[in-house]
């Protein structure tokens, strides 16, 4: 389990990182599970930092996951350096760590899912950032997690 020294992880939150909107979610590695948030719009991948400050304080987690949208074959996509600089601002802005977590598929799985869930309507109406957010997030916890 990944971890800070001294301190165990209680609560992350995740971000599914886009340029129009950020999807987020929270988990706990005690339970390993990981559920929706909300969504952050954003103007060119620069969300509002009030808000994000808003859930830092709500939520005050232990540590942060972000999106890492790499190509198929595993090697750094355009989005990639966006979503490591969104990252690091993170980690400047609230001085927690900030982990990277392949996201490859998940936007693809959470659209399944809702389809799953009989939600109809096209990717506009019912974005599914939140929901990748918690799918990439919950893959970390099963990466990190003990055992």
């Amino acid at each position: 389990m990944a971890e800070i020294p001294g301190k165990p992880l209680r609560l992350l939150l995740g971000f599914d990182y886009g340029a129009r909107q950020i999807g987020v979610a929270v988990g706990q590695p005690i339970t390993g599970s990981a559920r929706e948030l909300c969504i952050l719009k954003a103007q060119n991948g620069v969300p509002d930092w009030q808000q994000v400050e808003a859930l830092m304080r709500e939520w005050q987690p232990d540590a942060l996951v972000v999106g890492l949208p790499l190509n198929m074959d595993g090697t750094p996509s355009e989005m990639s350096e966006r979503a490591e600089k969104f990252a690091r601002r993170l980690n400047g802005r609230f001085n927690l760590p900030v982990f990277t977590h392949d996201e490859r598929l998940t936007t693809y799985a959470a659209k399944g899912e809702r389809l799953q869930q009989g939600q109809t309507g096209g990717y506009r109406q019912r974005p599914v950032d939140a929901l990748a957010a918690a799918l990439l997030l919950q893959g970390w916890l099963e990466e990190n997690s003990p055992g």
